[in-house]
């Protein structure tokens, strides 16, 4: 027989638990979103993601018994843990990618003192993946996870320019972006530049996709011809680049790309 008075009792105990655990799976999924950006502690991750350091705390704790996430080197922080890393790499590269290239983007950013990125294409955007910052009090703001359109900054045109005509002509067919008055949205301009882009082997950009922001970016392209991403550095337009150096910071991202092409391809053996 039905015991309604049973059922009513423990009907709100089953959904609450219910709710509950939805919830912790949303906060677990906010967590390891932040850690994908940066690497960070308790109190940090409290502030980023809104929630009380106890609970941060617990279910960092949790997602770090199954590898999840794994402390950084000095214990102070978290980060994305072995398990994710190659659950994520079965699917998509591009988080392998980025473990290869912060010591080439820390290298970078100490030998200019300016901001080192890495970035790949998500259809007719960029996305920064990865961001070393420099030393430097006046810095410019952090950008991964960012879309952006590929014609507006040096990664995105340094990928373009070994594109496929047809996949180029496809992406100048479109109403093209503007964000400074320094944006290119012409056609023929924007193809006479790719074309320059992968003769030179780098691009710079001054002011195109911010005001006040000059940066220079050059493709990570694999023995295939594939583009992998791209390596960019960027910082304030009164010192970046310092007169007379914008040739020496070219060559510094050119060779960063060139490594990581040659570090990813003996990953790949």
């Amino acid at each position: 027989m039905w015991n309604s008075r049973l059922w009513l009792r423990l009907f709100p105990r089953r959904k609450e638990n219910l709710m509950s655990g939805v919830q912790s799976v949303q906060r677990a999924f906010q967590i390891l979103e932040a850690l994908a950006v940066s690497p960070a502690g308790v109190s940090d991750m409290s502030r980023r993601v809104r929630l009380p350091k106890s609970t941060v705390a617990r279910l960092l704790a949790t997602l770090e018994e199954s590898a999840a996430v794994e402390r950084t080197p000095d214990g102070a922080a978290y980060r994305i843990g072995p398990a994710l890393r190659g659950l994520a790499a079965s699917i998509d590269g591009s988080l392998g990618m980025v473990e290869l290239v912060r010591p080439s983007l820390a290298r970078l950013a100490s030998l200019t003192r300016e901001t080192a990125g890495f970035s790949v294409a998500e259809g007719f955007r960029v996305q920064y993946l990865a961001q070393v910052d420099s030393d430097r009090n006046i810095q410019v703001r952090d950008w991964t996870g960012e879309l952006i359109p590929l014609h507006l900054v040096p990664s995105g045109l340094a990928i373009m320019a070994y594109w496929p005509a047809d996949q180029i002509d496809e992406y100048v067919s479109r109403t093209l972006e503007t964000t400074t008055s320094r944006s290119i949205t012409d056609p023929d301009r924007l193809i006479a530049r790719l074309t320059e882009i992968r003769d030179v082997g780098h691009a710079w950009g001054h002011g195109e996709f911010a005001e006040g922001i000059n940066s220079v970016g050059a493709a990570v392209v694999d023995q295939e011809g594939t583009v992998l991403g791209a390596v960019h550095i960027h910082g304030p337009a009164y010192r970046f680049p310092v007169e007379g150096d914008a040739e020496r910071v070219a060559h510094l991202v050119m060779d960063a790309a060139n490594r990581l092409a040659a570090a990813e391809a003996r990953l790949s053996l």
